[in-house]
């Protein structure tokens, strides 16, 4: 009968052994489970935060809280128009985190419908590129003065560079994001197509004009709005230069996209309108070909835009620049002009441009410049005591 209890004894010790290694494999697994969704929970909560500042604006942070008196008012999500087209059409603050990538993607959507769902007055586009100071910016302050609806300015200077303006100034606010620009290189042309996405994500911007900061308006501002926004062409120089300074730095590797019959040369200093500027932004496979293959003693800033265009959209072209400049001296840079050039019939005769004519809507005209450069910072004196009656503003 011992022997018997033994061995009933012996399955039941056994049986009780099993129960508990099943109660801790289920704790243990409850407890793995627990931590794997904490860390999960963590990470996504991590994830989506940094997504949602793309856009560091903190007006689209929810819920926020602000203190009235004594109490604190928290907005919910459903207190904020996350979709509202204000901010959509035109953008109040011109800072943003997309990538290059990013910003030229967005600015290329178009929209189908032509009608708008909002009034919409036609903007000129100021895009100033520069090193950083503009030491002209109260002439140009001057000619923008009451114009305020018709217009929009765009810096791209270098980074780290704040430009220094009150809060009333027209230039107040208007940097966009940059990167460093090396001079004769394929980076101007990246910092073109930035000027022009960034103005272009404002539905209301239709005309695009490139300037720097040595440049100067010869006309007054009404003068200048009716002149872009009453032509259907888009102010851009594009020729073909067959001596070694155009057709010489064609590179045979850009074949077959582009022969050598098709490469153009132009002026940096453009004009253009939002249907060209779109196609310009949009590029990809083009600019790759100078990036690889237009080196410094090629300068893509004067090939790229004009042999593009000349390829895909000849027919929107005027073939001119609006910008006057001075080529004369036969050098890398154009002539420099100082405090002692500036006179009354020195700025009359580019407003006449130096009696020669052009082609204005398939009209011959008188009238072939807006702008003009380069005008050293100690031009702005007497560029400032002859506006009102020279250039008329």
């Amino acid at each position: 009968m011992a022997r018997s209890r033994g061995e009933k004894e012996e399955p039941e010790k056994y049986m009780g052994l099993l129960k508990l290694v099943q109660i801790l494999s289920f704790l243990v697994v409850f407890a793995a489970g627990i931590i794997i969704g904490l860390a999960t929970s963590s990470h996504m909560n991590r994830y989506f935060t940094r997504e949602s500042f793309l856009f560091s604006d903190s007006r689209y942070s929810a819920p926020s809280s602000t203190l009235q008196g004594n109490c604190a008012v928290v907005q919910t999500c459903d207190d904020i128009d996350y979709l509202n087209i204000d901010k959509f059409v035109r953008p109040a603050n011109l800072s943003h985190r997309m990538t290059d990538e990013q910003l030229f993607w967005r600015a290329s959507m178009v929209p189908y419908k032509e009608e708008y769902p909002f009034e919409r007055t036609p903007r000129v586009a100021f895009m100033f590129l520069t090193r950083g100071p503009l030491p002209l910016l109260p002439l140009w302050e001057r000619f923008f003065e009451g114009h305020e609806k018709y217009f929009s300015i765009y810096v791209h200077a270098l980074p780290g560079y704040k430009l220094n303006v009150s809060s009333d100034s027209p230039f107040y606010g208007r940097q966009i994001p940059s990167k460093n620009v090396g001079w004769g290189t394929v980076e101007m042309a990246d910092a073109e197509k930035r000027l022009l996405a960034n103005a272009l994500l404002d539905f209301s911007n239709e005309r695009f004009v490139l300037l720097s900061e040595s440049c100067i308006p010869i006309y007054n501002f009404p003068t200048v709005y009716k002149y872009l926004t009453g032509s259907p062409y888009s102010f851009v120089e594009s020729y073909d230069d067959p001596s070694r300074y155009g057709r010489g730095r064609y590179s045979r590797w850009m074949r077959p996209d582009i022969k050598i019959y098709q490469w153009r040369k132009g002026s940096q200093w453009f004009e253009m309108q939002r249907k060209v500027a779109i196609y310009i932004i949009s590029d990809t496979k083009y600019l790759r070909l100078f990036r690889k293959y237009c080196k410094p003693s090629c300068y893509p800033d004067e090939h790229y835009i004009p042999t593009y265009l000349n390829i895909f959209h000849g027919s929107l072209m005027a073939n001119r620049s609006v910008t006057w400049v001075d080529w004369s001296m036969l050098g890398p840079h154009p002539a420099m002009y100082k405090k002692e050039n500036i006179t009354e019939q020195f700025i009359q005769s580019l407003r006449n441009s130096n009696g020669s004519l052009c082609l204005y809507n398939e009209q011959r005209t008188s009238r072939c410049y807006l702008f003009a450069r380069k005008f050293a910072p100690n031009t702005l004196e007497p560029l400032l005591k002859i506006s009102s009656k020279v250039m008329e503003f």
